[in-house]
């Protein structure tokens, strides 16, 4: 992750102008620093790349449930620092919802921390929440701690094309007032093709199998 000049003016000001910097670079504090598999929660510097975040939580069977586009180029920090989400914050929330602790370089230098590694941790100001998506002018985030799911045992995404708005609006209204459960729930339409619904579903082969063919 790059922090251009400007994200954080303040730092910049307390720079003698010899010493300013052009920008900031994380790539070296890009660790895996502690998984706990049993507490499902994990803790990243925010250099590393989301790809290879999920890829070390998948090897026990787990996965932080958020997926912007290019995971091999958004880096922790960016994910943070920018609020990048994807289809699944239907079903999943945003990435605030699962970030419990982190750790963040101010502009005046000091390192604060908040939050915690366990997902009771209660005690004090939320201010997480403050520093997701205010682009590191706030602050450059350093670390961060993660709850996490376990990886889902199946998953289904099923298209459907709508003749209009209208009739996306019911399929929709049938979808929000039934049993159904899903993780991704969008309508696209590109230039000129007719509209069409995406549904997505996760979870146990058999729950993800009956929500499809409930949809078809």
């Amino acid at each position: 992750m790059t922090i251009k000049p400007g994200s954080i003016p303040e730092l910049q000001e307390l720079l003698p102008q010899s010493q300013r910097m052009d920008e900031v670079s994380l790539e070296a504090v890009a660790e895996f620093v502690e998984h706990v598999p049993e507490d499902m929660t994990a803790t990243v510097q925010a250099g590393m790349s989301l790809a290879d975040f999920q890829k070390r939580l998948a090897a026990s069977g787990q996965w932080l449930p958020v997926d912007p586009p290019h995971p091999e180029a958004v880096t922790i920090g960016d994910l943070l620092g920018y609020n990048l989400n994807g289809p699944r914050r239907f079903g999943c929330g945003t990435i605030r919802d699962w970030v419990i602790g982190m750790a963040v370089v101010l502009p005046d230098g000091r390192l604060i921390r908040n939050g915690g590694k366990v997902v009771k941790n209660v005690a004090g100001f939320d201010l997480c929440r403050l520093f997701v998506g205010a682009k590191n002018e706030l602050g450059v985030i350093v670390e961060a701690t993660f709850k996490l799911l376990p990886l889902p045992e199946a998953e289904a995404h099923l298209a459907r094309p709508c003749g209009s708005l209208g009739q996306a609006e019911e399929v929709l209204e049938k979808i929000w007032v039934s049993d159904l459960q899903p993780t991704v729930l969008d309508l696209h339409r590109i230039d000129r093709e007719p509209i069409t619904m995406v549904a997505g579903f996760t979870g146990p082969s058999a729950d993800v199998e009956a929500q499809s063919r409930t949809v078809k």
